[in-house]
């Protein structure tokens, strides 16, 4: 009997026939920008980073995007599809699921005026807010050009050994570009009505079809939700969906959002699955299979998707960055094992908008297989570790799974540290899954838990341990003011972890990205739940509007006055990440949080917090003073003990290294290298 029909997640795990494709389950590795085809030893690390997640069992994998001509690219480092340039990668690729039933299909995306280049195109001159440069409109010529452009680098793709390539047709790329009003004026035969603005992906779909023959796979990305004012409305997108079909295509992926819009649609403050309604009506509408994408990450929401009739299959990008094997877990029935994405951006999206490579908060090997390789310890040591937070417990489970003999000691009755406190906040309750992960990872690894244990020097140096590794944190930072002692002052410690009641006019002290949490903890928002975003961001739910938007962004109720200061001048939360930042810039905007920068603290009393502001005294009238003014190093173990017991091989790792915001990337990043190398 086959493994699907005993598995837990019996529809996932049914193989998929899609016209030229057999997918092995309903598990696609869905297309995502790493860079890794610009870093150096590119062929070698594309290679072991497809590999291992064919080795995880994925169906198929879809590359980052590719452009099939040179104004099509994302910047002046990305490659173009064609003979004789750049094929060493494409070859990579390849050779990374080759003798495994995985299939490696190949994205071709033209970035249209999304390109961050001066000569960059589009259907319309029509400028993005996303983008310094302005597009020209593609001449008639051009466009024609350009469909055989596609149809060429579909067939060096074939002749490569790819088996199938996806077109994006979707997230505001020229072939959106040219589907929506939005940015469509064209008055030729590839713009206006509705058949003349489809014409053109449609042609390049029929062009792709011709070059390539019958057996091999063609997949069109296509747009559930435009999400920007004048997008595609919802009937003309079913009507879309089925002449994609009707041209040649063998799946449909579906995307949701473009780049520009003002809705998240990835990030945690999105719901888990919350697209489905749209993917739901294109499936609906066609015949052949469809593939949802955006915010699954455990097997048993793509489970729950694929019962309903919601979609065919699904396209797990990060969360098969976060673990490689997630497939294979999941027909195992080890779905506890595995290592969820928990939709950060940190390690993914904000690297590569940086100009650097992919990686993962929660698997730092993502993108460095060959260099973080695990092999086994050639001396086993006894390893205390003394922090049981993000650095502790990466550490911890690394060093032991390499034979080392490991003790983890934390002095709170329960492992998480910082962790504890960040998952207070709206949507990063995922931090939750990382949590049953990593304790997962104790367990199985032997490490020796020790906790509700705060070990001193003397028990640390009494010659139980040849190393002992330092995780003991940060502390929040104290800062010096006239009324600091006042009963209404807390740290974001005391507020995230409900130690005292807060009062109902706040003011938060430090507008970096503690600041920010602790601004939205206090709004009283509750875990996002579809109706509420839905309303919150102007969605319809019935995918019908342009664009798929009913209404302007609502207001956020608040029950709190809050304040949230800075003392350099400037925007408040200017240095948050790249891609989640505008979200929570833009949360507290809409709750009418008042945002001072360039704010001198010069008191503290039963009135509030008074500051001076551009020279002139304010009151900022509180019953509570919230301080977000960074943090400290826990270290005196280590001073201790470097003085006490020279003998022992001391290392510090995260917080207790060096404080800064709370980075959890940074710290499990360092202590899985350093557990990588003891």
């Amino acid at each position: 009997m086959p493994d699907f029909a005993t598995s837990p997640y019996p529809h996932l795990m049914q193989p998929l026939r899609a016209g030229a494709l057999t997918l092995r389950n309903r598990i696609v590795m869905g297309s995502m920008h790493t860079r890794l085809e610009v870093a150096e030893r590119a062929p070698d690390r594309i290679r072991a980073f497809y590999r291992e997640r064919a080795l995880g069992e994925v169906a198929m994998i879809v590359t980052g995007g590719v452009s099939p001509n040179a104004e099509g690219r994302l910047d002046e480092e990305s490659h173009v599809m064609e003979a004789g340039t750049h094929l060493d990668w494409h070859r990579a690729c390849v050779d990374a699921v080759r003798d495994t039933p995985t299939l490696m299909c190949l994205q071709l995306l033209h970035a249209g005026r999304y390109a961050r280049l001066a000569d960059n195109v589009s259907a319309s001159a029509l400028k993005t807010r996303i983008n310094r440069y302005a597009p020209r409109a593609l001449t008639l010529a051009e466009v024609w050009r350009t469909v055989e452009d596609f149809a060429r680098a579909a067939a060096l793709a074939r002749e490569l050994g790819y088996h199938a390539v996806e077109i994006m047709g979707s997230e505001g790329y020229l072939l959106n570009q040219f589907t929506a009003p939005a940015t469509n004026r064209r008055d030729d035969e590839f713009g206006g009505s509705f058949d003349n603005r489809v014409r053109f992906p449609l042609e390049v779909i029929r062009a792709v079809r011709r070059r390539v023959g019958p057996d091999f796979g063609i997949v069109y990305r296509i747009s559930a939700l435009d999400l920007v004012d004048d997008g595609m409305p919802g009937p003309e997108t079913l009507r879309f969906a089925a002449l994609v079909e009707a041209a040649g295509t063998d799946l449909l992926s579906t995307g949701v959002g473009w780049h520009e819009a003002l809705v998240p649609t990835i990030a945690q403050a999105v719901p888990r699955a919350a697209w489905a309604y749209a993917v739901r009506r294109i499936k609906a509408a066609v015949r052949l299979p469809v593939v949802a994408s955006n915010r699954i990450n455990t097997p048993d929401l793509a489970e729950a998707l694929l019962a309903d009739g919601s979609a065919d299959a699904v396209a797990l990008a990060r969360p098969l960055l976060a673990d490689a094997e997630f497939a294979r877990k999941s027909r195992l029935g080890r779905a506890d094992r595995i290592n969820t994405c928990i939709a950060c951006n940190q390690g993914c999206l904000d690297r590569i908008f940086g100009n650097g490579t992919a990686t993962c908060l929660v698997n730092p090997r993502a993108g460095h297989e060959l260099e973080l390789s695990a092999p086994p310890a050639r001396r086993r040591k006894r390893i205390a570790v003394v922090g049981g937070g993000a650095a502790g417990m990466s550490f911890a489970f690394e060093a032991a799974g390499r034979g080392h003999q490991v003790t983890l000691f934390e002095r709170e009755p329960q492992l998480g540290g910082q962790l504890l406190l960040a998952r207070q906040v709206p949507g990063k309750d995922e931090f939750d899954e990382t949590l049953r992960y990593w304790s997962h990872r104790l367990a199985d690894s032997g490490v020796a838990l020790r906790l509700g244990c705060a070990p001193d020097a003397a028990l640390l140096a009494a010659g139980e341990f040849d190393t002992v590794v330092l995780a003991t944190g940060v502390r929040p930072r104290r800062i010096e003011l006239p009324g600091i002692d006042h009963p209404k002052v807390m740290s974001y410690a005391d507020v995230l972890s409900r130690r005292q009641p807060v009062g109902q006019r706040v003011a938060i002290v430090g507008a970096g990205g503690i600041g920010f949490d602790v601004a939205e903890f206090l709004l009283d928002e509750a875990a996002p739940q579809l109706e509420r975003f839905a309303a919150e961001y102007g969605l319809d739910l019935s995918a019908v509007a342009p664009g798929g938007l009913l209404a302007a962004p609502r207001e956020l109720p608040t029950r709190r006055q809050l304040t949230l200061l800075q003392r350099s001048p400037g925007r408040l939360g200017s240095k948050l990440a790249l891609t989640t930042g505008w979200i929570q810039r833009d949360k507290l905007r809409r709750a009418g949080v008042e945002l001072i920068g360039g704010a001198s603290y010069e008191r503290i009393d039963d009135q509030g917090l008074h500051i001076r502001c551009d020279g002139q005294p304010r009151l900022v009238a509180a019953d509570t003073v919230v301080l977000c003014a960074g943090q400290e190093s826990e270290r005196a173990l280590f001073d201790e003990l470097s003085t006490r017991a020279p003998q022992l091989e001391l290392h510090l790792v995260g917080g207790a290294e060096r404080a800064a915001e709370l980075d959890a990337m940074r710290a499990v990043d360092q202590a899985t290298r350093l557990a990588l190398q003891v």
